[in-house]
């Protein structure tokens, strides 16, 4: 590849040699700054306890520092035009900072302030940079360079090297964009941690990728304050969270829990009628399930009588009503019924003073755990669990109609109501929708522990429900929301950001507690996906969302799509594996999810079929269509778009979803007319 030089009198091939000179002393130096950390020992720091925290802290470090010999240790180079700032000349960005025994600094991490001209500046706003350089690589070896004049005013041509990295094939795990984010997604990127984003994204604009990176930005920024707090990415599913496990862990990040959905409120499996789901995710279900909690609460028929000694103290029915009245529904049903006891030892302790006595708060404590106290809270506020009261919620219709009053139908109360209820709640059998509603019971009762930050894909297919359960893990941080409302495919699919970011306690240009502001951007330029694979899958468009502007794709992607009807569609697969095999990168082969076991059986070549515990190592993998949400491959084999249509009421966002996982070659295998959508 030629190299654009500023430089004429300096040879391609001597720049070349100072540049991988560089790159070897920068491997060696982040060599020596591992060793140094895993000489580091947590001996020193006193009691035990504190030696196993600054262990698994040094034990964080060390794995930060690790070098990935297949990935480039730095992509770019600034030269500015500044001087008499502390700033060197001349800067190479890279995936983490880097620097020699003598603290100079080798690498500049591309999260550093200085490093967002590599992505911003232009001959319009050349950012005190004169020239930026951008490198290739051959696996971890540079292969080539490009220079770009920021000080002429010219508009810059495209870059090979850029458009090269965008477009190389992938194989295996999701990979990080360090090297080729755009302007508009640095934007999103560097946004504030006081600030929650939400990204309307098209497909192959990269907004999984911009979420992950602002995850790795908000870390490095805020390193403490997110130590303390958390952060957590939420996934669709377990082999979304697969594909882009390698992503943070290879710009230093290892501290990220990662998560889906049932994970975090429970991985309830039990199959279930959608319209019955479509119920329980309403939001309607939160004020239904509030009254169910607190209508276990009653109304007080005796005082208590608290016998000290030779003493008795008798607190009045009267005022236990008194008590019970002030507390209930101003606090969470768990404190509440501890305040309760403390409130009544609290009165039988004013007695005891009135009498001279002097009791203590071991003697408050005492009474609030005596047995008539404990017998009156049994009685009135009663102990619960989530399961308990749900189980009661869909067993007992009267108790039913008086939880729901006018927020449900008779007709959606009749769907709620189980034909024949377990025995307990602790035979009862929970759904996915379950799942949300014993979590937002959990709520009620004790205070969810929330993170400093929450990144959440495919966030149009949760419901209501499910993500009033993420705002409370969110609701003292901010949060990077990420969609595309034409891939909703779940009963309950948003149809709105602006209803998305109300369920889960943020409101578009409105601020929370703490200063945190909401704001929504649209990605519609895509960088992955071919035009021409784009445009045929946006037929669909008018159909699922015709709100939505099309998105475009900067690669024309000639040849990249191959429409066959042929009166075998098993063998038409395999004829299109063996052509996708002869060329670069991975194959995904997305057929209707009852088709997987007919496929897979069909096909010679070695392949894998993907679920949700698989790792998807194969080149060759057999996708159902309802896994391939996030997934992305170079070459896509779709066989039997109607079937997958059909399978299901959103069948027509799911095609769309199928459609558009290819970034090199689409192949469309059927037997069976196309849905209309797609004939022109």
């Amino acid at each position: 590849m030629p190299a654009h030089q500023l430089a004429p009198d300096i040879p391609a091939s001597d720049i070349l040699a100072a540049e991988r000179e560089h790159l070897r002393r920068s491997r060696a130096a982040l060599t020596a700054m591992r060793e140094h950390a895993q000489s580091l020992s947590a001996d020193a720091a006193g009691d035990w306890v504190s030696q196993q925290v600054l262990q698994g802290l040094l034990d964080q470090r060390v794995a930060a520092l690790a070098d990935h010999p297949d990935t480039p240790l730095f992509f770019g180079r600034l030269d500015r035009t500044a001087t008499g700032d502390e700033l060197p000349a001349t800067m190479h960005v890279g995936r983490r900072h880097v620097h020699d025994g003598a603290g100079q600094a080798l690498v500049i991490d591309w999260r550093a302030p200085v490093s967002r001209a590599f992505y911003q500046a232009s001959p319009a706003d050349p950012m005190d940079v004169g020239r930026r350089r951008r490198f290739g690589y051959q696996g971890g070896e540079l292969t080539a360079f490009e220079d770009e004049d920021l000080t002429t005013g010219s508009a810059l041509t495209p870059s090979k090297i850029l458009t090269a990295e965008i477009e190389r094939p992938r194989t295996g795990p999701m990979r990080d964009i360090v090297a080729t984010i755009q302007p508009d997604q640095d934007e999103i990127v560097r946004a504030d941690l006081g600030v929650t984003v939400c990204v309307q994204g098209a497909p192959g604009t990269g907004k999984t990728a911009v979420g992950l990176h602002r995850a790795a930005y908000l870390l490095f920024t805020h390193r403490e304050k997110l130590a303390r707090s958390g952060v957590m990415i939420v996934g669709p599913n377990r082999a979304f969270l697969s594909y882009i496990s390698s992503v943070l862990p290879a710009l230093g990040e290892v501290k990220v829990d990662q998560a889906t959905v049932a994970g975090i409120l429970g991985d309830h499996s039990h199959p279930e009628d959608p319209a019955v789901a479509a119920v329980k995710g309403d939001a309607r279900m939160a004020p239904v399930l509030r009254r169910a909690l607190w209508l276990h609460i009653t109304k007080p028929e005796e005082g208590v009588l608290v016998t000290r000694g030779v003493n008795r103290y008798r607190v009045p029915d009267h005022q236990v009503r008194e008590i019970v009245a002030s507390l209930r529904g101003t606090t969470r049903y768990n404190p509440g019924r501890a305040a309760l006891a403390q409130r009544l030892a609290h009165a039988v302790l004013v007695q005891m003073e009135r009498r001279g006595e002097s009791p203590d708060d071991r003697v408050q404590d005492a009474v609030a755990r005596s047995k008539p106290v404990r017998q009156v809270i049994d009685q009135t506020w009663p102990k619960l669990t989530p399961e308990q009261v749900l189980h009661r919620l869909f067993s007992d219709a009267e108790f039913l109609a008086r939880a729901a009053k006018t927020d449900l139908t008779a007709e959606e109360q009749s769907l709620l109501l189980w034909a024949k209820p377990s025995k307990s709640h602790r035979s009862a059998k929970w759904s996915a929708a379950d799942a949300a509603l014993l979590d937002e019971l959990g709520d009620l009762m004790e205070r969810t522990p929330s993170h400093g930050h929450l990144v959440v894909d495919e966030a149009q297919d949760l419901s209501a429900m499910q993500l009033r359960a993420l705002g409370r893990r969110c609701r003292t941080g901010s949060a990077t929301i990420l969609g595309d409302l034409a891939q909703g495919t779940t009963p309950w699919s948003a149809r709105s950001w602006q209803t998305v970011l109300g369920h889960l306690g943020f409101e578009k240009g409105s601020e929370r507690s703490g200063g945190e502001v909401t704001a929504v951007t649209e990605l519609t330029l895509g960088f992955r996906v071919p035009r021409e694979v784009l445009d045929y899958a946006a037929r669909l468009l008018p159909a699922i969302a015709p709100e939505l502007a099309p998105p475009r794709s900067l690669r024309p992607g000639v040849g990249s799509l191959s429409v066959r009807e042929r009166p075998d569609v098993v063998s038409g697969i395999a004829e299109a594996v063996a052509e996708a095999l002869a060329r670069e990168g991975s194959i995904g082969v997305i057929v209707a999810d009852a088709s997987v076991p007919a496929v897979s059986a069909a096909l010679t070549a070695a392949h894998e079929i993907l679920g949700p515990e698989s790792t998807g190592d194969h080149r060759v993998l057999v996708i159902p269509a309802t896994l391939a949400k996030g997934l992305e491959y170079d070459h896509v084999i779709v066989a039997e778009p109607a079937h997958i249509a059909q399978a299901e009421p959103q069948g027509l966002a799911r095609l769309y979803v199928v459609l558009t996982r290819a970034v090199t070659s689409l192949t469309i295998v059927h037997t069976n007319p196309l849905p209309s959508q797609l004939v022109h």
